[in-house]
């Protein structure tokens, strides 16, 4: 479906950015980023011009009150910012600063459990009797004294920790310090709506949901079937992967709750709901709602699954293009806090130009993780300085610290994000891969990230066209982006040969972008040579 351009609200036409704030900008010389940092950058995201990336919207990590045993997704004031990032009144600074460049403010909502340093569960594990002992999920043992069902954490062990206090277990899916909200409660729902409001008044633009079709479980908490076929090797404590995922989310009595948060954001203005989610392509659909009535953007993660073939792209996007209804709109994302990042992934910087590339020209939202664009690859952590609970608990290869590492901004020592030791150490590589080196080498990634970005910026066609793929041999993926009269042609190699691409086009054109600097800027259709890993953005007449 195309829509024209004039009617596309500021998440369809724009490109997010997320910012883990840890490991952003350090201003206060604790090694640990902060919302002044942030601030400090944001000419670097947008300031109006070309010599910026453009960015639209800015996604933060969590930055609210936590003891950080899962580094802020264990909440413990959902309406005060944490004194390691800062104040409400340096996040108010960032929400205006932002709004003046024309960035809008996503942040991140965590809806499915509390830490267990939060006021509610504090009173609710007093007693059996306190008025916020339903607030969270509290089983009594099973007959025998094992646990209420077989459920695992993601994080490896049971998904019960006992509390010997009052005799009873508490669901937990992640670590133990992580209890789980009881949504099935009214006044937990009226709560964290509240929660909503209370950033949206302060001119919060948007939400990313973090784990949002966990929030709830089946009603009798069933025991999870066993996995026929479990991922090999798994380690003895990963409980979670030897299960299906049946009665523990992804219930049909979800969208209710989606339905009431959509609602919410609905009473003020302009306002976007994102929620991570996974699932089957079927399941995953239904949370745009059955008329568009639930979440605007559920995140497609997709492509991350995918492996490095132009063929697994295209059936990827495809197959999502034909699942959406009419009123949806597709997003995409390579890379966030929780997977390694895909210049490792994809095997190296000139996949990640390429990859860059489909990112910002497929139809439909596109996210961008912090660093990708001066192409961070994974970090290089010690064992004895993994911090992750995931890596602890599971094992290094398991570790989320390696996609988390301090962004490198300049040569000088810790790269500029901080002048002491940061709290994740620095690449290798920092003295060549930062921002200051980067932008003043034409050639560099960051020069063809901001090419990229603004011209998706001033192309009606890229940000709010049609999608058309094309037949092409070889491992080449090709698609049409049009609106109105501006047709685009895209062309990604993802083959490390050169390729001739025959697929049945005719004409000249004229090149807008290549992910190699030195391309000639006229070319033939039925002649159209591509390098290794080559992708272009043709402008193409009639």
């Amino acid at each position: 479906m195309t829509l024209p351009p004039s009617t596309l609200k500021w998440w369809q036409r724009g490109v997010v950015y997320q910012i883990y704030p840890r490991s952003f900008k350090d201003t206060n010389h604790d090694g640990v980023g902060d919302l002044n940092g942030i601030i400090e950058k944001l000419d670097y995201l947008n300031d109006g011009t070309p010599n910026s990336l453009g960015i639209d919207a800015i996604w933060l990590s969590p930055f609210q009150r936590s003891p950080m045993a899962d580094f802020g997704y264990d909440v413990s004031d959902y309406c005060d910012v944490d004194p390691l990032f800062g104040t409400l009144a340096d996040f108010d600074r960032l929400t205006a600063e932002a709004h003046r460049r024309g960035i809008k403010i996503i942040i991140d909502y965590v809806p499915n459990h509390t830490s267990d340093q939060h006021p509610w569960f504090i009173e609710s594990r007093s007693s059996r009797t306190n008025p916020k002992r339903d607030w969270y999920i509290w089983r009594d043992p099973k007959p025998d004294g094992s646990l209420p069902n077989n459920w695992g954490s993601f994080f490896g062990g049971p998904a019960w920790t006992f509390d010997p206090a009052t005799g009873q277990y508490y669901l937990h899916q992640f670590v133990k310090e992580q209890p789980e909200l009881n949504w099935r409660n009214p006044e937990v729902v009226q709560a964290m709506l509240d929660v909503l409001r209370f950033w949206m008044k302060r001119g919060v633009d948007g939400f990313r949901m973090d784990v949002i079709g966990l929030i709830i479980k089946d009603k009798d908490l069933r025991d999870n079937p066993l996995n026929p076929n479990p991922p090999a090797n798994l380690p003895p404590n990963d409980l979670f992967s030897r299960l299906l995922q049946v009665y523990n989310m992804d219930q049909d009595e979800v969208h209710e709750m989606v339905r009431r948060i959509r609602s919410t954001l609905d009473e003020f203005d302009d306002r976007v709901g994102i929620g991570e989610l996974w699932g089957p392509l079927d399941r995953w659909v239904r949370y745009y709602g059955k008329n568009g009535e639930e979440l605007q953007l559920p995140f497609n993660f997709r492509l991350m699954q995918q492996p490095w073939s132009a063929q697994a792209m295209r059936a990827s996007v495809d197959e999502l293009e034909a699942a959406l209804p009419p009123f949806a709109w597709p997003n995409y994302v390579l890379g966030n806090h929780d997977q390694p990042r895909f210049a490792s992934r994809f095997g190296g910087l000139a996949q990640a130009r390429l990859a860059g590339m489909m990112l910002l020209t497929l139809r439909g939202t596109p996210t961008v993780y912090y660093g990708d664009e001066i192409g961070l690859e994974n970090g290089v952590i010690p064992p004895e300085k993994i911090v992750d609970p995931q890596g602890k608990n599971l094992g290094a290869e398991r570790s989320r610290d390696v996609c988390r590492t301090p962004m490198q901004w300049d040569s000088s020592p810790f790269a500029g994000f901080s002048d002491v030791e940061p709290w994740l150490p620095v690449s290798a590589d920092y003295t060549t891969r930062n921002v200051a080196a980067e932008s003043t080498d034409p050639n560099s990634m960051l020069s063809f990230y901001r090419r990229l970005f603004w011209l998706r910026k001033g192309s009606p066609a890229l940000f709010g066209g049609s999608y058309r793929p094309v037949d092409a041999p070889g491992d080449c993926f090709v698609y049409w982006r049009e609106s109105g009269s501006e047709r685009k042609l895209v062309a990604l190699n993802f083959s490390a040969k050169p390729l001739r691409l025959q697929a049945g086009l005719s004409g000249k054109a004229r090149l807008a972008l290549s992910t190699h600097p030195d391309a000639p800027a006229g070319v033939t259709l039925d002649a159209l040579e591509l390098r290794p890993y080559e992708g272009v953005i043709l402008d193409v007449e009639g």
